[in-house]
Formats: C-alpha cells, sequence, structure tokens
C-alpha cells in the first residue's frame, strides 16, 4: 500500500477513501526549505492545492514519488517537464469545480454592472449614494470570453439566458463546438476585445497567455454595446491569476478606459496590505475563492483520490497532464 502526502488539505471523506484501501494518509503542510531537502521522498504520491509549489529542485529530490496530484485544475505550480522526465505522473480534478467557478464569475458580472460592491462599502460608511449608483443590464452586451473550455461553456450558457450575446477567443478549439453554444468564435484575441464590452478570462496561465489583458489590449474594447448603451468595460479574471496585468487594469481604471474590474486571482497570492488596485471604488475582489463551495470541495476531494488510486495501481486515468513530458 501506498504513502501519500496531502500538503494542503483534503476533506475528511476523500482522506478515509484512501484511508479504507490501506494507504496511508499523512496530512501536512511543508515548508519550500522542508521540500527542497527532500522530505517528499519519504511518499509514493502527493496531493498538493495551489499554496505548494513543486519546482524542479522539488522533484529532482522527490525520487521515490510516483504522482504528484493536484486537487483542483491549473497546474502552473507544478514544473510538468521535470516530473515527466522523473517519471511521475502528474493528475489533476479539472471537472470538480466548475460549476462552482461558473456561477462566481456570474457574481463577479453582475456585481460590477450593479456597483454590489460598491454599494455595500458606501452604506457601511454611512451614506445613502442612490443617485450615483445607477448601473447597467447585462442583457443586450456582448460577453467575450477567453478560452471556452467548460467553465467558460458554463458562463456562457447562463450569460445568454440572461440575454448576453456570447463570444469567444480559443485557439485550440473546434468551431463545431462554439457554434453547437450559440458563441461567435473570433481568430484573433484582438477582435474579440474590439467587440466586447464584458471580458471574462478562462484559459490556463502560460508564456503566451501571461499578461494577455494588458492595457492596450483594455484600450481596443468599445465602452458602447450593441443595444447602444454606453454601459463601459468590464474585465472579470476567476481563472489564474497573471493573466490580467493588475497595474494596467488600475491603470485603465484610473483614466475611464475600464469601468470595473474584478479579480478572484492575483499574480501574486495572498495580496499585500498596501496593495493598490484593491483600493479603487470601481474594483472588487475576492481571494481565489472559485472553488471554494462544499459541493466543489467534495467533489474535488473524490475525483483526485480517484485518479491517485488508478495511477497506483495501474488502471487508466483520463486527467493525466503531462503525458507529453513522461518517460
Amino acid at each position: 500500500m501506498a504513502r501519500i502526502a496531502v500538503t494542503d488539505g483534503l476533506s475528511q471523506e476523500a482522506k478515509s477513501v484512501l484511508e479504507k484501501q490501506g494507504h496511508e494518509v499523512v496530512v501536512k503542510y511543508y515548508e519550500t526549505s522542508e521540500l527542497e531537502s527532500g522530505v517528499l521522498n519519504e511518499f509514493d504520491a502527493v496531493i498538493v492545492r495551489s499554496a505548494t509549489k513543486l519546482t524542479s529542485k522539488v522533484i529532482g529530490v522527490s525520487t521515490n514519488l510516483t504522482v504528484i496530484a493536484r486537487a483542483g485544475v491549473g497546474v502552473d505550480n507544478i514544473d510538468l517537464q521535470a516530473a515527466g522526465e522523473a517519471g511521475i505522473t502528474v493528475v489533476n480534478a479539472p471537472i470538480a469545480s466548475t460549476q462552482s467557478v461558473v456561477e462566481l464569475t456570474i457574481g463577479h458580472l453582475l456585481s460590477s454592472v450593479r456597483h454590489v460592491a460598491k454599494s455595500d462599502r458606501s452604506m457601511r460608511d454611512g451614506k445613502w449614494a442612490k443617485k450615483l449608483l445607477k448601473g447597467s443590464e447585462l442583457s443586450g452586451k456582448n460577453l467575450g470570453l477567453v478560452g471556452f473550455g467548460r467553465i467558460a461553456q458554463g458562463v456562457g450558457t447562463i450569460a445568454q439566458a440572461m440575454g448576453m450575446i456570447v463570444h469567444a477567443y480559443d485557439p485550440y478549439l473546434p468551431p463545431k463546438i462554439a457554434k453547437n453554444h450559440n458563441t461567435r468564435l473570433h481568430k484573433t484575441v484582438d477582435t474579440l476585445f474590439a467587440n466586447c464590452t464584458h471580458i471574462s478570462i478562462h484559459c490556463n496561465l502560460t508564456d503566451e497567455t501571461h499578461h494577455l489583458v494588458n492595457y492596450e489590449m483594455i484600450k481596443k474594447m468599445p465602452g458602447k454595446s450593441p443595444d447602444g448603451i454606453q454601459c463601459g468595460n468590464h474585465v472579470v479574471n476567476c481563472a489564474r491569476g497573471g493573466i490580467v496585468n493588475e497595474s494596467d487594469v488600475l491603470k485603465a481604471l484610473n483614466d475611464g478606459n475600464l469601468a470595473s474590474a474584478a479579480l478572484d486571482v492575483f499574480e501574486v497570492e495572498p495580496v499585500v496590505e498596501d496593495y493598490d488596485l484593491i483600493k479603487h471604488p470601481n474594483f472588487h475582489s475576492t481571494p481565489h475563492i472559485g472553488a471554494s463551495t462544499v459541493e466543489a470541495q467534495r467533489r474535488v476531494g473524490l475525483d483526485i483520490v480517484n485518479n491517485v488510486m488508478s495511477v497506483l495501481s495501474g488502471k487508466k486515468c483520463d486527467f493525466i497532464v503531462n503525458k507529453a513530458h513522461l518517460k
């Protein structure tokens, strides 16, 4: 039976599934220095979230590992190539948090155009700012989705039910999928931004997408919707930090190129206390809670332990993310 490290937490139900199969589960967070000293060499598998960084140095001294499991979607905290070259299989749980992130994205879109966060802040300050908080509707507006995977498709379905016109940019997407979702697929991200007053990010963080949403891209946004309303431009990111250039967002909010911005993810987390963007009245945020629902955490725990057990027992697993690098 395997010895499995859980470094960033796991539901008791999921932990029990592993233990009932005879595996030893050690739930403990390790500092970078401990990881780099080879503490994971004592384990056959490790389950992480986003806090634990499994660099090439860490992987290089973890020679007994068979499986690295990311309890969630993004794997930018894991060196996939180094893992593959070491013969370590990396798996994730990409489906579990889909609905939770979809709903949070819609919540941020609604909060942005109806000034929900700003209204709450003003009321806490003892102000009744009704006349200053006229918003706009989502209905009739162009929503641009950067990336069109499961989460973006879910957001698009709800947005269409609310009357939005959905656009997407995804260079890896078969056009038929966009057509089936009644979504206009753009050939370039530039034309997506040029046509949409509302943008939501749903792609992975890569060298290609790092700071993809920058000041020049924001300036392309029209500010006026197809229904003739001067609704301003709005950006939401519940995907990965670093895709949005946060300094450029602040600049665009200050000069009016953006009417609002909402982030659940940041390039550096946790956000420091003197972070300028968070002080802007037209910005609101959440502390990386896209998957933080009771339902999603239950699903992600069960999904990831099933994936780990499949790999350890030599069974087929559909969620291996470093196949191209495995030796």
